[in-house]
């Protein structure tokens, strides 16, 4: 990481803009001193107040406004809290992500459609069985009326149609 003047600007405007937003007043650039800096890229700074340049800001309202905009201070400067570290500033904890729906009622989902789905299914194979043994029944009766009809009359084959009034099956018992 290559820490020139415009990274020392730019690291001073975000703290400017930290402040600005924890005490609601106006810092600028110039209210941000980076004392001590070192080739690793090491330094300590104060801020000042914007009114007397010689009346420090006390360390807990600078801790404060970098804890407040320490994301965004870090995504200023394209770093992360394990690149860039404030002695005496604990890291900040992402908060954890909650999803919109919880995964019980997803589970839950799931297993009522489950459920539906096998009491279709249950449904429609009774019905497909009703139909099945309907049409087989109607099969067989079909194949017994075409034996009747096609009887032989005086020698000769009769195709004709079966008149149940002559037969001498008697549906009905006797008296």
């Amino acid at each position: 990481y290559e820490w020139n003047r415009n990274e020392k600007f730019f690291f001073q405007a975000a703290i400017a803009y930290a402040m600005s937003i924890h005490l609601k007043q106006e810092f600028s650039v110039s209210d941000v001193l980076v004392c001590n800096e070192t080739p690793r890229v090491s330094f300590w700074f104060v801020v000042t107040s914007p009114a007397n340049p010689l009346l420090l800001i006390d360390k807990a309202n600078v801790e404060m406004a970098v804890r407040k905009s320490r994301s965004r201070i870090n995504s200023a400067l394209l770093l992360s809290d394990t690149t860039m570290e404030f002695v005496g500033v604990l890291p900040t904890l992402a908060s954890p992500v909650i999803p919109a729906t919880p995964p019980w009622l997803i589970v839950f989902g799931v297993l009522i459609g489950l459920i539906a789905a096998g009491f279709v299914f249950l449904l429609v194979s009774t019905v497909v069985q009703k139909k099945r043994k309907k049409n087989q029944k109607a099969d067989e009766e079909d194949d017994d009326e075409e034996e009747r009809v096609k009887t032989v009359e005086n020698g000769s084959r009769s195709d004709g149609v079966y008149n149940a009034s002559f037969s001498d099956d008697e549906p009905n018992t006797q008296m």
